[in-house]
């Protein structure tokens, strides 16, 4: 092995490390990549939770104005009755 700066330099050792460290590397990869896809899992849940509360309260708003027309429908004087 040829001197580096005064020191000796050991390849199998420095590959060995860079080996180790690439394990590890790919090891922290996966576990984020793991963790990201039950994030967007759960993000998607919760996309679907809000449409659906979205969606039911427009239906509640269209039963309230729908009620809202039967009572005034209902509420309504018949032109032919008599007023006392």
């Amino acid at each position: 092995m040829k001197p580096h700066n005064g020191r000796r330099l050991d390849l199998a050792r420095s590959w060995q490390l860079a080996r180790t460290q690439y394990v590890a590397v790919m090891a922290e990869l996966a576990e984020v990549k793991r963790e990201r896809d039950e994030f967007r899992a759960a993000l998607a849940e919760l996309r679907a939770a809000v449409t659906a509360r979205w969606e039911a309260e427009a239906r509640l708003a269209e039963l309230y104005r729908q009620r809202a027309i039967a009572r005034a429908q209902a509420a309504q004087r018949d032109p032919n009755a008599a007023l006392n």
